[in-house]
């Protein structure tokens, strides 16, 4: 049986992928990744590749269709009508595998993701959406695919249970069954550490304290918003948990790509939640001419005898500013713009556990699911919708308008009839 290709049925989200592509071709999407990604391809080698503008488009989906493994994506790709017409597959060309998607992402280099970051930034820097002088900054983890039970030892290489019977067997318990063992670690006084254990699957996940005093392997990813527009302007994966330790790479990242952009703007207030305060990092933004608007926790009054009062002037004018009323303006800007991005991409973006390992693979995927979140952005500019979840929704939001519509005029009508009939009834009875 033949069946035409436009008689195929759509999903709602449709014209919202139909709209993308328009908007990426316009701007030569991908004419730029392939001149990117040049050097990483060869000519009649090998078995045939995955196309560049085919790749970072499937990881685009990855965002909007809320997808955080590769499989998933390459399932997703298989299924939708929608993404197929997306990617440019043809109805009888066979999709590309999660192997493949693999593949494509370990041979193209860190680099190059943030290269096709910029230059979606720099597309919204072109339609009004960077401004780059207010830049709000916060952190979250993402759960690591890696497991607790699979730690071992730094210094010996050995694993949880090895370590724990041999300071069982030390302290008296000659051969512990697994129930002793349980009960020997369940007593004694334990602190895991980064320092001390390891994953062996992924070395760079680091483990991480929850709040309801659970512990998993996670990675930190810290993120720079414009709070004017609501546009990330730069996204890292850190080594390190630190807050403090870890502003001053994302705040030079992101006055590194406001400039590359071309915005025109300037950084030059920051500003961030309790977590990022210290007395070193409120005096290196003013060495840096930044003005600093951190939120402190209450330590009541402050006692600088002996100390070093370099730090004192800093800190007494940072606090003035968070109690003022700009001050406070924009720590709820930040809670509303900084936090957003991080439900959208974490949350709904299907993001909160990634499945690739390694902190080089973890930008990888990171740079180019903000880059959906900034398309979304750029989308939402054009056209008033940002995901092609949104779409649906107002599609079906109207339908249920129009329905109320019609249902309310019905029974006006209907009441009117009832009050008609009813005075009927009295007269006559009368």
């Amino acid at each position: 049986m033949w069946v035409a290709t436009q008689k195929l049925p759509r999903s709602p989200g449709h014209p919202f992928y139909e709209r993308l592509n328009k908007v990426l071709e316009t701007v030569g999407f991908d004419a730029f990744v392939e001149g990117l990604c040049a050097r990483f391809y060869a000519d009649g080698i090998g078995r045939p590749s995955l196309r560049p503008g085919r790749y970072f488009r499937m990881l685009l989906v990855g965002y909007f269709e809320g997808l955080n493994s590769e499989r998933a994506l390459a399932w997703r790709v298989a299924d939708s009508m929608s993404v197929r017409a997306f990617l440019d597959l043809d109805p009888e060309e066979t999709p590309p595998n999660h192997s493949t998607l693999s593949r494509t992402r370990r041979r193209i280099d860190v680099e190059t993701h943030g290269e096709v970051f910029r230059w979606v930034l720099k597309q919204l820097s072109d339609a009004g959406l960077v401004q780059g002088k207010t830049i709000g900054i916060d952190a979250t983890t993402l759960e690591a695919n890696a497991a607790m039970r699979s730690l071992v030892r730094r210094d010996t290489g050995k694993d949880y249970e090895t370590f724990v019977r041999g300071l069982a067997e030390a302290s008296g318990v000659p051969t512990p069954t697994r129930e002793e063992l349980v009960r020997f670690d369940r007593k004694r006084k334990k602190k895991t550490s980064n320092k001390e254990w390891v994953n062996p699957h992924d070395p760079d996940a680091k483990i991480t304290n929850l709040k309801d005093g659970r512990t998993r392997l996670s990675h930190k990813v810290e993120e720079a918003v414009d709070l004017e527009t609501g546009a990330v302007v730069a996204v890292t994966a850190p080594e390190e948990l630190g807050d403090t330790q870890t502003m001053g790479g994302t705040l030079r990242m992101a006055k590194e790509e406001v400039n590359a952009v071309g915005s025109g703007a300037e950084v030059r207030e920051v500003v961030a939640d309790k977590g990022y305060h210290s007395n070193e990092t409120v005096l290196g933004l003013k060495e840096l001419g930044l003005r600093g608007y951190l939120s402190e926790t209450d330590r009541g009054r402050r006692n600088w005898k002996g100390k070093n009062r370099k730090y004192q002037a800093p800190v007494y004018a940072n606090r003035r500013r968070i109690r003022g009323r700009r001050g406070r303006r924009l720590q709820r800007q930040r809670s509303e713009l900084v936090e957003r991005p991080f439900a959208h991409q974490f949350a709904t973006g299907g993001l909160r556990r990634i499945f690739v390992r390694g902190h080089a693979n973890v930008r990888k995927r990171l740079l180019i699911h903000v880059c959906g979140f900034n398309l979304g952005l750029l989308m939402r500019h054009l056209t008033g919708v940002g995901t092609p979840r949104s779409l649906q929704g107002r599609i079906l939001g109207r339908l249920i308008t129009h329905f109320s519509a019609k249902m309310g005029h019905w029974i006006g009508w209907n009441r009117l009839w009832e009050r008609f009939c009813a005075s009927i009834r009295l007269d006559l009875q009368f």
